[in-house]
């Protein structure tokens, strides 16, 4: 474990600084739960101003929608304390599900709108005359913290993301060029190392879309267009199938005259995308010359010449879509409105696509409410003064690692912090603060263990350890305007904060805990649905909405994959594999009406064997799909020259390339109006 460093001190401190002022704030405006402010102030708090920003905005709404729902839900189950734990613990599963369908910090606004709920429910089941004095108060100090955590951030010493962003986007493209000269002039590289490099740039397109996404809400940096954003995480992404099906084209076609005749604008094109900046005439001219390069089909073989003229097109778009990543990164860096179109135009349509994983929302939320209700059945059982404290922070930890396949270890940190923040809550107590007759001496008391939370809450390895210290202390310690010490109270409160956690960490540990490697293939196999859905004729009618919805997956998959031995990385390939079938199959859909009628029914018939292949879930495909494909390819051959035959003809080459890389080349025979692609 290294020290902290200068930037973990200046957090640690700013956060000490924020929480104090919601503290004194608090106490000063004579709230119940003064202690409430502090704990939200560790709990909103992030490394950089524009996380903290937004999470500021968001969970200031979510908590005031939760405390209207409190005192909407609370008073209809006033007489029976079992439906109220039933209802709330029913709201808190419903929010969690709503907030885990969304993968932005929009997300927090449904996420604190329920545990909200269980912060002001829970103690006033024994009090419920006060449901309402009380979700005001609790809106009243969670919004206090909210805002001093806001507005210390903003103000002091801020943290903009952008360097971050620019080190870690340089970085992206670095390999991305290092990956595209090594396809494009052929070059050797280990088997494994491709792979992992593939993984690698599919998982950092994710982490700097949550960097990038902080951004637009920095005041101290220069506005930055969100379209801009989003069309560069689609377009980092999409360079992944293409240059994958550049690789396959060049594979096929390698010691071919076609090969040799195309080298030197490969050479060209890598040269060119190894610099930083180019002046956009370089890429008009590469793509003349692209657009200039004629291969006969009139000699040699026509599949070949096929394959060519597929990878010709993939190389126009290749340009284009590099083009518009220097074009988006310059806009990102100047800030302002982004002015000019994208030359890859198709993915400004598919920008907003995200995988929304309903499945995995239904089991946190399942595995909340269970966790929930256990903690407040052995609070109903036993009459457990306290047991309201336990409920609170049972809802809370649930919460907060709901996104994580396993959440277990890290709400085993949290639950083992639940302990040093009692621990430490109890020398506060009892040792010091019997001696802090005014505010500058409880703060003086309070620092150094804050500022200890704080420095852990730095480092990804022990953040939830120093989240889970900070709030659980705040919470057993219960700040008050006035100092009064009761030894079996303050052990009986402890003993709930602790209880809580360690139940509800059992409990998602039997009710919720899954393998990454689970995850991985119900990803795998949503992607392998949506082709079947695209190859049936139903699902996205845009290829690129599909191959936007399916790499979403693959980003998702890639970071589990990457934790994995490296044999299991050769999923990688499948993946990128599949994406490619799915755009070829979408643009097989969008021309099969503009074809003549024996044309349409070949790929129907071939469509409809792609789909009984991906649903059958056989690695292997069958000889009756390349027949199938085969077939349809030596009718779209012979259909006339139009723009849909020359779509149909290279989308159903690509599928062939994906589906069969090692099968013989199907015989194709030549007529005057074949396909000149």
């Amino acid at each position: 474990m290294t020290l902290p460093d200068f930037r973990a001190w200046v957090f640690s401190l700013k956060v000490l600084s924020a929480g104090l002022l919601a503290l004194y704030i608090s106490m000063w405006a004579g709230l119940t739960r003064p202690y409430w402010a502090l704990a939200t102030v560790y709990i909103t708090s992030q490394a950089f101003d524009g996380a903290t920003q937004s999470k500021a905005l968001y969970r200031a709404v979510g908590t005031a929608v939760g405390a209207a729902a409190a005192v909407a839900i609370l008073p209809n189950v006033v007489n029976s304390p079992e439906l109220a734990v039933l209802a709330i613990a029913l709201w808190v599963a419903v929010c969690l599900y709503i907030s885990m369908l969304d993968r932005t910090a929009r997300s927090y606004t449904a996420m604190l709108a329920g545990y909200t709920v269980a912060l002001i429910g829970f103690p006033a089941v024994d009090d419920p005359a006060g449901i309402f004095d009380a979700a005001v108060s609790r809106t009243e100090e969670i919004t206090l913290g909210i805002l001093c955590a806001a507005l210390v951030s903003g103000l002091v010493l801020p943290r903009s993301a952008a360097p971050v962003f620019a080190v870690q986007l340089g970085a992206w493209l670095k390999s991305a060029r290092a990956w595209t000269r090594e396809v494009l002039r052929r070059e050797p590289r280990a088997v494994m190392d491709t792979r992992a490099g593939r993984l690698r740039l599919a998982s950092d397109a994710i982490a700097l879309e949550a960097l990038a996404a902080q951004l637009p809400r920095e005041a101290t940096s220069l506005p930055v267009s969100e379209q801009a954003l989003a069309l560069l995480r689609q377009h980092m992404l999409m360079l992944l199938p293409l240059l994958t099906s550049v690789s396959d084209r060049l594979k096929a076609i390698e010691g071919t005259d076609a090969a040799a005749t195309l080298q030197p604008i490969l050479d060209d094109v890598a040269d060119w995308f190894q610099a930083d900046t180019a002046a956009p005439e370089d890429a008009a001219i590469l793509l003349a010359r692209l657009d200039a390069f004629e291969h006969s089909l009139r000699e040699g073989d026509l599949w070949r010449d096929l394959l060519v003229a597929g990878l010709v097109v993939r190389l126009r778009e290749l340009v284009n879509l590099k083009q518009d990543i220097r074009h988006l990164r310059a806009n990102i860096e100047t800030g302002g409105l982004l002015a000019a179109p994208c030359a890859f135009e198709y993915t400004a349509k598919a920008r907003e696509v995200r995988h929304r994983d309903h499945m995995m929302a239904v089991f946190s939320a399942f595995g909340a409410f269970i966790a929930i209700v256990m903690v407040c059945a052995v609070w109903i059982a036993t009459g457990w003064q306290d047991g309201s404290a336990a409920a609170m922070l049972a809802s809370v930890a649930c919460c907060f690692f709901a996104t994580q396949d396993d959440p277990v270890p890290a709400m085993i940190g949290f639950a083992t912090a639940a302990i040093l923040g009692v621990t430490g809550a109890l020398f506060h107590q009892f040792a010091l603060m019997p001696r802090a007759i005014s505010f500058e001496m409880v703060a003086l008391a309070l620092a150094p263990g804050l500022i200890f939370s704080g420095l852990l809450m730095t480092n990804p390895a022990t953040a939830a350890i120093g989240l889970g210290t900070a709030v659980n202390g705040a919470m057993a310690l219960a700040i008050q305007d006035h100092y009064s010490a009761d030894f079996p109270a303050f052990a009986n409160s402890g003993l709930a904060l602790v209880a809580g956690v360690w139940i509800a960490t059992a409990s998602i540990a039997v009710f919720r805990s899954l393998d990454s490697g689970w995850a991985t293939k119900r990803l795998h196999a949503q992607n392998r649905a949506s082709l079947v859905l695209a190859a049936s004729g139903r699902g996205s009618e845009s290829g690129l909405e599909l191959a936007a919805l399916m790499l979403d997956r693959v980003s998702l998959m890639a970071t589990r994959l990457s934790k994995q031995p490296p044999d299991k990385s050769a999923l990688s390939a499948t993946l990128l594999r599949e994406v490619r079938i799915g755009i070829n199959i979408v643009e097989l859909r969008r021309v099969r009406r503009q074809v003549s009628k024996p044309a349409r029914l070949a790929i129907n018939h071939t469509l409809a064997e792609v789909a009984r292949h991906v649903r059958s879930g056989d690695d292997e495909p069958s000889a009756a799909l390349l027949e199938s494909i085969d077939a349809a390819l030596a009718v779209s051959v012979r259909e006339p020259e139009t723009s849909a035959t020359q779509h149909a003809t290279l989308g159903l080459a690509g599928i062939r390339r994906a589906l069969f890389p090692a099968a013989p080349d199907p015989r194709l025979i030549r007529v005057d109006n074949a396909v000149a692609a």
